[in-house]
């Protein structure tokens, strides 16, 4: 062994591509478990920023093998887009391995989601429109794309008929659109087969062989807990399970070959999309801290909402996916406030909520209760050790690890690979 899995404790953009990038240099595999191109990682090396939305984040690193699991929903032209433009800036990266029994978002999926999220108006859920979600619900209702599929052409063919047989009605008579060809679709995935072929494989036996053989893996799921589709904000979540125990089903490995659940949370909270917030900001403080954290989404550029932490939020992510370690990023933005809140309770009717509550409704109606700890004014990014950090900031992480009730062994004081302070190995 060891396994080790990063997972988002907010509602995604904490940072994970940062933190997995750290533990790269020490990882043999690094294995994407969920999610689709609906997320973007943005990892800096030597100045240099690179934007990933499907890929690993871990692929930056030489001698890391990348995996896509069969828990990924994999849009092809943008696997190849990717790949192609890091070999364009000289970026030497391998190709990942793919599940054979990962699915394929097609340009229906995508169409779907489009008309779906414009048919819905106001009560609009805020997908990506990358197809994700119409990919994921195919393959629930048994009528999904596989990557092995492609390799079989009257295989391939009967499936995509038998998909638009009944979305071409939907399409034609609820969204009045056109119908999509089945041919169309068909021969656009052919044109993958032979590039992709010498990189299938059966990716739970290959990630299994390397944890009998004392590899490390890293396991990386897409957006975070709160997006879950079972254990966030539903109906305001993603299409898939990226929490810690989604690891287990999206790669094809069982719970007890996983040593380590690193959680990654921003030192602030952001959001992208509809749903509830209770600490989102409407004021010069939100618009500060967008702007100082540069907070518009990676993969669709919206501005992301942003408010101050919520221990809540953190603390039931460390609950529920059992996080040892939790990975704080960002905490440079913060530099500057004379005083900075921090939600430790929400109120509700008058009753004071410690935890988060289960009820929606609550969270929908709650008011954030704060706490406001001293600020700091000392530029933050060139520490390289906790002890370095003023005392007002150390505070501030001591502070949150009584909170969240899960110690803080790594902090992000900029966006670059050695902006980063370690507190304890994660490995």
């Amino acid at each position: 062994m060891p396994g080790i899995v990063i997972v988002g404790a907010q509602w995604g953009d904490e940072g994970k591509g940062k933190a997995t990038d750290q533990l790269g240099d020490r990882v043999d595999y690094c294995v994407r478990y969920s999610g689709g191109n609906n997320a973007g990682h943005t990892i800096v090396v030597n100045d240099e920023k690179y934007v990933l939305h499907l890929l690993p984040s871990g692929i930056l690193n030489p001698g890391v093998t990348p995996v896509l699991g069969n828990g990924v929903v994999i849009d092809l032209d943008v696997l190849y887009q990717e790949l192609d433009d890091l070999a364009a800036r000289g970026a030497e990266v391998q190709h990942p391995l793919v599940s054979a029994n990962a699915h394929v978002i097609t340009e229906y999926h995508k169409t779907i989601d489009k008309v779906t999220e414009r048919f819905l108006g106001k009560a609009k859920l805020g997908t990506t429109g990358r197809g994700v979600g119409p990919a994921y619900g195919d393959k629930v209702n048994r009528i999904g794309i596989r990557i092995q599929d492609l390799f079989d052409e009257s295989i391939l063919r009967r499936k995509v008929e038998a998909a638009l047989e009944q979305k071409n009605h939907l399409l034609v008579k609820v969204y009045n659109r056109r119908a999509i060809e089945p041919d169309e679709i068909t021969d656009h995935l052919l044109t993958f087969a032979d590039r992709l072929r010498p990189h299938v494989v059966d990716a739970s036996r290959v990630i299994n062989d390397a944890l009998d053989n004392d590899k490390v893996v890293l396991f990386e799921g897409a957006q975070a807990h709160h997006l879950d589709v079972d254990h966030g904000t539903y109906p305001y979540v993603t299409s898939s399970n990226p929490i810690a125990a989604g690891a287990c089903v999206g790669a094809g490995v069982g719970p007890t070959r996983i040593d380590r659940v690193v959680g990654i949370a921003k030192a602030y909270t952001t959001r992208v999309g509809s749903g509830p917030f209770v600490t989102e900001l409407h004021d010069e403080d939100g618009e500060k801290l967008r702007t100082i954290g540069n907070e518009f989404g990676a993969t669709t550029g919206r501005p992301r909402r942003c408010g101050w932490f919520d221990a809540l939020v953190v603390e039931d992510a460390v609950q529920a996916n059992a996080f040892t370690d939790v990975f704080l990023t960002k905490l440079d933005c913060l530099t500057g406030w004379e005083k900075i809140p921090v939600c430790v309770a929400y109120d509700f009717n008058g009753e004071r909520h410690e935890v988060l509550p289960y009820s929606q409704t609550d969270i929908h109606h709650a008011t954030p209760v704060y706490e406001f700890l001293d600020g700091w004014t000392e530029d933050i990014s060139k520490c390289r050790t906790f002890d370095e950090l003023p005392t007002n900031t150390q505070a501030y992480v001591r502070r949150l690890e009584e909170l969240i009730r899960c110690r803080i062994s790594g902090i992000g004081v900029g966006p670059g690979r050695e902006e980063t302070i370690s507190l304890h190995d994660l490995i």
